[in-house]
């Protein structure tokens, strides 16, 4: 049996992955990355030399592994309560602005940054909203594109969408395809879905609301402070960040420059003199 990846083994991986293909997750938790390391070569079947054999000579390989490690679980109006404190604090300040420009950080496949689009159709702002859906991983991307999604998990995706506060018959947002639904043309004209990555990349427009949530929970403390500070150098005056439940900007020196207007669904504002 193979053994487990040692801290030092690991971090030869992550030099291979950085040097080999640009990808940075020296600074992601190492109980996290070590854990879905350990995972993909169970998946893969392959010891840790093969694994770094094949890192090094094909980079399908490598985009197989990357998918395996930045997979984050997510569905639609996960975590209904936050959808709910978005309609009641969040949504009627975005009201004011003429135009509205919306970051999902971290979107992986889609769900959430179409989550957002109902809210704002439903409160007739998605025809001056843009919101911009970016993850590290282009499989990802491609997915969240193309708002297929499976036909066994629009019944969660309906009941957490009424719990969210929805009213509407949710089936409106999609139409069948086989053993799939698409998300309706309508939703998805007003999202672009890009390439980005929280570790490297800088600040690429001024938005109104950033959301990233359930993804700073993989990175260690200083690249949580790196990432709060793109989404400080990324809000508008007076804009919105939204993190999952279990995330904070605990580690932050921007901790003081925002105002808490949620603490157990974590929305924040940049105060005025931010």
């Amino acid at each position: 049996m193979d053994q487990e990846i040692t801290t030092e083994q690991l971090k030869e991986v992550l030099l291979l992955v950085k040097a080999r293909y640009g990808y940075d997750f020296s600074q992601y938790s190492e109980a996290s990355i070590k854990r879905r390391l350990e995972r993909f070569k169970k998946i893969a079947r392959v010891s840790l030399p093969d694994l770094k054999y094949h890192l090094v000579n094909d980079s399908s390989f490598f985009f197989w592994l990357l998918e395996s490690v930045t997979v984050n679980v997510t569905e639609m109006f996960r975590d209904p309560p936050f959808y709910k404190a978005l309609v009641n604090a969040v949504i009627p300040l975005l009201q004011t602005y003429p135009r509205i420009k919306i970051w999902h950080a971290g979107c992986s496949t889609g769900e959430e940054a179409y989550s957002m689009a109902i809210l704002l159709h439903e409160a007739g702002l998605l025809e001056r909203t843009r919101i911009y859906a970016t993850d590290i991983n282009m499989a990802n991307i491609e997915k969240a594109a193309s708002g297929i999604i499976t036909l066994e998990r629009t019944k969660e995706y309906t009941a957490n969408y009424h719990k969210a506060g929805g009213n509407a018959d949710f089936s409106d947002y999609y139409s069948a395809l086989y053993d799939n639904v698409v998300i309706s043309k309508e939703l998805k004209k007003n999202i672009l879905f890009s390439q980005h990555n929280l570790v490297v990349d800088e600040v690429f427009n001024e938005f109104q609301l950033i959301c990233c949530r359930n993804v700073m929970i993989y990175f260690n403390h200083a690249l949580q402070a790196h990432v709060i500070d793109l989404f400080y150098r990324s809000l508008s005056p007076l804009g919105f960040l939204a993190l999952g439940t279990k995330e904070s900007l605990l580690f932050s020196d921007k901790t003081a420059k925002f105002e808490v207007i949620d603490n157990t669904n974590k929305i924040f504002r940049l105060k005025a003199n931010g």
